[in-house]
């Protein structure tokens, strides 16, 4: 059974020729993820069974996440405590004839937009896309003001749909996770109203005037720090990895709950000591209806927010390891289709990366076919272990197919060459698959 066929297997589309369909389509965007879809395809009549899929209109993109949602549930059953990761990218289109866009950023722009929640261990291991927000803006009117549904309803929805799942988790925590956006009092009502079934982290993003007087940030850092920690930032465009080192405050805060009411709540800062010249001074100030045990809770806290680094990872995969902004697709609603299997996609990639990272050891045949694993050996031009190999041997010689160079100090790959290098892989594993299938190897 291939990974496709696991992952989609409860799958019900009505009919069991657009089940097939489906494994089809997955695996073979899974094989070739930076290729059009023509290209991913084996032949023009597998090419047209793609498009007359995503043009099926009695089939809505949740029926088609609907068995992944139902297999994240159950990887996370088998944690503790599950960071549920919000956050909202731009899909630009600009230029492409695709019915039902709308402006993004500027006017101008044309594309759509993409909320997913992103679920992931506290040791970073994706575990599967929960829910999803995808829409188009409509153009503002002549007095400036656009006219549609509240954007900032989804930051609340998002807790809601959580707060639903966690009562099928009943041994599992689940923790919402967003960026300054999230940083809403509504959110936190609504926590409070459904009795908190899920607990929530949040970036501070306004600097809250206090019911008994004095500004949120002020009274925090009013405190004695608790600590210090250091850690190293890992490099991102135009900035190199360095080491940060950050004082800690935490404090219990009263907040109001825009309703003359108050809000309990806990409020955790870690600023930078002694920053690069020239370089601004790495600051988080978070938000958390959790309790705060001295500096290991806050250290927790902040473990938790740098997660969220992973749906950033999540997004660089869908938009440039799988290209779903070069889609040619003539409505919107083919496009949100193919992004809910591409999305699906994206998560198996960053999850070879982060499982080849944390759990080096697992049988590799946990997660690649054999043909698969022995077709990154052949193509490294080296011998078939007697074992199964480990994870961590097999995605790094999937990576170095990429281009990764494995030297000592080069780290563990990161998922643009474990995308790239899977492509060549696949090939070379469908050959291998035939030739056994034909008694020739």
């Amino acid at each position: 059974m291939t990974w496709a066929e696991e992952e989609f297997k409860t799958v019900d589309l009505g009919d069991k020729r657009l089940n097939k369909r489906l494994f089809l389509l997955a695996e073979r965007l899974s094989e070739s993820p930076s290729g059009s879809i023509p290209g991913a395809c084996s032949g023009w009549a597998e090419t047209q069974g793609a498009y007359r899929f995503l043009a099926q209109e009695g089939i809505g993109w949740e029926d088609v996440l609907a068995p992944h949602f139902a297999c994240s549930m159950k990887r996370m059953a088998q944690h503790r405590v599950v960071l549920c990761l919000q956050d909202t990218t731009e899909l630009d289109f600009n230029g492409q004839q695709i019915e039902g866009l709308g402006p993004l950023s500027y006017e101008a722009q044309r594309g759509m937009y993409l909320h997913p929640t992103y679920a992931v261990s506290t040791s970073r291991e994706p575990l599967g896309i929960l829910d999803a927000w995808m829409w188009a803006r409509k153009p503002k009117n002549k007095d400036g003001t656009r006219p549609g549904f509240r954007e900032s309803v989804r930051w609340i929805e998002g807790y809601e749909r959580l707060s639903e799942l966690a009562e099928h988790l009943p041994d599992t925590k689940l923790v919402y996770v967003a960026d300054r956006e999230g940083d809403i009092v509504e959110l936190m009502r609504k926590a409070r109203e459904l009795g908190e079934p899920a607990d929530w982290l949040v970036r501070s993003q306004h600097n809250r005037a206090l019911p008994d007087g004095g500004k949120l940030w002020k009274a925090v850092k009013t405190e004695d720090p608790v600590g210090e920690i250091s850690f190293t930032m890992p490099a991102r465009k135009g900035q190199k990895a360095r080491t940060v080192k950050q004082r800690i405050w935490s404090k219990h805060v009263t907040l109001s709950d825009g309703k003359r009411g108050r809000l309990s709540a806990n409020c955790v800062i870690a600023s930078e000591m002694n920053p690069p010249p020239g370089v601004k001074p790495l600051e988080w100030r978070l938000l958390t209806n959790r309790r705060v045990d001295g500096l290991d809770g806050a250290v927790e806290l902040i473990d938790w927010y740098r997660a969220r680094w992973e749906i950033e990872m999540f997004f660089h995969v869908l938009k440039t390891g799988c290209r779903v902004e070069a889609l040619q697709l003539a409505t919107i609603d083919k496009v949100e289709r193919a992004l809910s299997i591409f999305m699906v996609v994206a998560w198996r990639i960053a999850q070879l990366m982060r499982l080849g990272r944390i759990c080096p050891d697992l049988e590799a045949e946990l997660l690649f076919e054999r043909e698969e694993w022995q077709a990154a050996y052949l193509l490294m031009k080296k011998p078939f272990p007697k074992r199964p190999p480990r994870l961590n041997q097999v995605v790094r010689l999937v990576a170095m197919v990429g281009g990764f160079l494995g030297r000592k100090g080069d780290g563990e790959p990161g998922v643009k060459t474990i995308w790239e290098g899977l492509q060549r892989v696949m090939d070379v594993a469908v050959g291998l698959r035939w030739a056994r299938e034909n008694q020739e190897f």
